[in-house]
């Protein structure tokens, strides 16, 4: 009775599942950035390259000033698009090329908690990355900013982060159905992003179309309104208002985190009735 009504007998459930799970799979990447320390400084200074690049041409071509804090800004955001990339998109192949992939089917906790715990894991080396090339940014090139709405701003980050982990998940499934192709459609996926997503000038500055097609990636509008919000003359650059912006944010992210859920459950069925991970049936 007493081994029964133990804290180590204890079976969580629910909610508490799901928790534990995620802090469960955040552990070993949190203690696995203390370990690889120069991890965090290539993280820091091979983005920055990137930037002063960047900024040395539109200084050359006499760019307004705001796209220098365009740049910084979005030479930031790089980070936390990497980290979906690489710690959730591409996860489940990984950890089906090492063996681990069946462990997690045949555990009774949520895929979901297991990859958001991945990717959170991860968050230690991004936000790091993404506050040091802000602050270097700034010292080294003088670029200000102006908050006109803190709670604006709040919402349209949390909200773009929420969007985009959904899609990291939705990714997930999508490159583990595709098998081998997973490393080379991530490989592929980088740099139109940072085209279309517009990580080093405004969104705006694309045709009609071409930026509305790419607003389906939460990082343009997110950047897009971040920029309207931080630096005074933002707006003139802006492909929508903050509002409308925020509005479509909170529909990717039902969007998104839904289809995931639905993505991840078909991945479990065909895993445990066909004994089969991808859709190839050789």
């Amino acid at each position: 009775m007493n081994a029964v009504s133990s804290k180590y007998s204890r079976k969580d459930i629910g909610w508490r599942l799901f928790l534990r799970t995620i802090i469960a799979r955040a552990y070993p990447r949190i203690i696995g950035q203390q370990r690889e320390v120069s991890w965090l400084v290539f993280d820091v200074v091979m983005p920055m390259l990137g930037v002063i690049a960047y900024v040395m041409v539109y200084r050359a071509l006499k760019a307004p000033e705001e796209y220098i804090g365009f740049v910084v800004m979005g030479g930031a955001m790089t980070a936390f698009w990497m980290n979906i990339l690489w710690s959730m998109s591409s996860q489940l192949y990984w950890e089906k090329e090492t063996g681990n992939l069946a462990l997690y089917i045949m555990a009774p906790n949520s895929m979901m908690a297991i990859l958001l715990g991945m990717a959170l894991g991860g968050m230690l080396a991004t936000a790091m990355r993404a506050i040091a090339v802000i602050l270097l940014g700034s010292f080294m090139f003088g670029v200000t900013y102006e908050v006109s709405s803190f709670i604006q701003l709040f919402s349209v980050f949390m909200l773009a982060m929420i969007a985009l982990y959904g899609l990291g998940m939705m990714m997930a499934s999508a490159f583990l159905l595709f098998g081998r192709e997973a490393w080379h459609m991530a490989n592929l996926a980088q740099e139109p992003i940072f085209l279309a997503s517009g990580f080093y000038f405004p969104i705006k500055s694309l045709p009609f179309w071409v930026a509305a097609g790419a607003s389906i990636i939460p990082l343009t509008l997110g950047m897009d309104a971040m920029r309207q919000l931080v630096f005074p003359s933002g707006f003139q650059f802006g492909f929508m208002g903050v509002q409308l912006e925020i509005t479509l944010l909170a529909v990717l992210s039902v969007l998104f985190v839904t289809t995931s859920k639905f993505l991840l459950a078909y991945v479990e069925k065909i895993a445990v009735r066909e004994g089969r991970i991808t859709e190839s049936r050789r």
